[in-house]
């Protein structure tokens, strides 16, 4: 092989006039060139025949897997590692073993195997995570945030081994030398890695979901859970701003998730009544017979009374009693969760009385207006039990 090197070289120092040097150099560039073309070549050849597979193999194209491998371009970094083996290889046949050249070539060569083996393996992250993002486990458990944790960790060991090849040292070497630089790079991919556990802690606890409404005690974020990220949890508020909150922050700060009144069969409404305590009296015969008359709910409830009870009824135990009746009756409660009506402690601002139920209906806007539409009718009737709604002069 020396020898045809060396006849190949003394014939471009003939015919071109140059220096055995300069003819050295332009036989090695001119075989790095013929590399060059040659892998192209073949890499060219190998990724028709696989783009006609791909477009005829029934078989594939129905595979669930298909438009994932196909969007995130696996198949066709994969073919990109038989040129560099083959590459590997060709050197041999034009330069002798163990020359500069062959080991300057055999590097390069490494570096591109192991550039196209990091691109396979982010291309098989992203496509697990595009179709993870199709099944319902996405919602209770988002791991985007650890895909992209696995991909700076696949750059990062991915580059290490790089350099250590370009510089021909043992990895090892490299990593022991970071070792020292240990503070600097944590404080560097502080975030990163902040984000990276905090992620993994809101993923296994169950603590947040893609969808969820949250809602921050300081108030920078009211809305919807859209992204789950490595470094941020996007939030759309309500009126329709983003909030991007640090995952870790989710982990080490209080916060109220309302998954549990979503998957719930209805949403809490709770409020007090106040009422005038002027105007608490025990019920005579006569208002019970208007408030029969005018309020016919409350028929079989007091015809149902013992005629000793009818003779210390307040009007305030009508009125709560009416509360649940009205309630029990309504088409917008939730009757089976809990619905209480019950007097509190006096205060000067009245006597509450306080009604908590659920409605059935958990949408922000619809659920505003029955509950409104429902204490509007429970304060409006308060004069119909002789009693007054306390209101600060």
């Amino acid at each position: 092989m020396i020898q045809s090197m060396k006849l190949i070289e003394d014939i471009f120092a003939e015919r071109l006039h140059i220096d055995p040097h300069a003819a050295e150099s332009l036989y090695t560039f001119i075989v790095i060139t013929a590399m060059i073309l040659i892998g192209l070549g073949i890499n060219w050849i190998l990724q028709s025949i696989f783009r006609w597979m791909s477009r005829h193999n029934v078989k594939l194209i129905r595979s669930k897997w298909h438009p994932y491998l196909v969007k995130r371009k696996i198949g066709h970094h994969a073919l990109m590692l038989i040129p560099g083996l083959i590459l590997y290889f060709i050197p041999y046949l034009a330069f002798d073993a163990d020359t500069r050249e062959i080991r300057t070539l055999h590097r390069l060569d490494i570096v591109y195997l192991l550039i196209v083996m990091i691109m396979i393996g982010n291309a098989m992250l992203m496509a697990f995570l595009d179709f993870y993002s199709t099944t319902g486990r996405n919602r209770s458990r988002p791991l985007q945030g650890l895909i992209q944790g696995l991909q700076v960790a696949l750059y990062f060991i991915g580059g290490i081994i790089i350099v250590a090849v370009l510089i021909d040292k043992s990895p090892a070497v490299l990593l022991t030398g970071l070792g020292a630089s240990a503070a600097v790079l944590m404080l560097v991919f502080k975030d990163s890695i902040l984000g990276f556990v905090a992620g993994i802690q809101l993923s296994q606890n169950d603590m947040v979901r893609l969808g969820d409404w949250i809602q921050m005690p300081d108030g920078s974020a009211n809305g919807n859970v859209e992204e789950i990220t490595l470094n941020t949890v996007k939030v759309r508020n309500w009126d329709n701003t983003l909030s991007m909150i640090p995952p870790y922050t989710l982990v080490t700060s209080p916060f109220k998730n309302w998954r549990g009144m979503q998957e719930s069969g209805g949403r809490r409404a709770d409020k007090n009544i106040y009422i005038d305590m002027t105007s608490l009296e025990v019920c005579s015969k006569d208002m019970l017979e208007d408030i029969m008359k005018n309020i016919p709910l409350m028929n079989s409830y007091i015809s149902s009374m013992p005629q000793d009870a009818c003779t210390e009824v307040t009007n305030i135990q009508l009125y709560r009693r009416y509360i649940e009746l009205y309630l029990r009756g309504n088409e917008n409660v939730n009757q089976a969760l809990d619905l209480i009506v019950t007097q509190k402690e006096a205060t000067a601002y009245g006597l509450p009385v306080y009604v908590y139920f659920f409605t059935n209906d958990k949408a922000w806007a619809s659920y505003e207006r029955k509950q409104s539409d429902i204490f509007d009718h429970l304060m409006t009737i308060v004069p119909e039990f002789g009693l007054r709604l306390y209101q600060r002069p």
